[in-house]
């Protein structure tokens, strides 16, 4: 996968990345249109399909609401790569069918608006650089959810 970073620092909550507001709605459509809103407003407008969300420590600590990875996939992104994830968000975002990639050191290789390659079979993030760096590979149930684009339809296609 290859797109463009979009850098966000640490302790970036649900209410940054998903303004309370908008929990009215559930749809990917309407909530990706204030995907990051709290930090920036025109976030939705400048990324496109396939780009990424790099953050620091503890990315999407805050309320456990399934709103603000649904408005991350809802935005195009490919996966999100940070330092370390809050717990709660790390499960709804895979629940969702958004892939977290976990690779310490990344905020220090990686500026906002760099072009970054994942190579998600060797966990390896290589910088427009040439830098890189190794995230925690995905184990292969949790890659199977992932591209059957959540939980829900994970188990829909395992009864079937």
């Amino acid at each position: 996968m290859k797109g463009t970073a979009w850098k966000f620092g640490d302790d970036i909550d649900t209410d940054i990345i998903l303004p309370g507001r908008y929990l009215i709605y559930t749809d990917e459509e309407r909530l990706s249109k204030h995907c990051m809103e709290g930090l920036d407003d025109k976030f939705s407008e400048k990324c496109k399909n396939g780009d990424f969300i790099v953050a620091g420590k503890n990315f999407g600590c805050g309320s456990s609401r399934e709103h603000a990875p649904i408005a991350i996939k809802g935005a195009g992104i490919s996966a999100v790569i940070a330092e370390s994830f809050a717990r709660i968000f790390y499960r709804n975002a895979t629940n969702v069918g958004v892939p977290l990639l976990e690779a310490p050191g990344i905020t220090d290789i990686v500026e906002n608006g760099n072009e970054i390659e994942v190579d998600m079979d060797n966990g390896i993030i290589k910088s427009e650089k040439g830098e890189e760096i190794t995230f925690k590979k995905l184990p292969p149930f949790m890659l199977e959810i992932l591209e059957k684009g959540g939980l829900i339809e994970y188990l829909k296609n395992k009864r079937e």
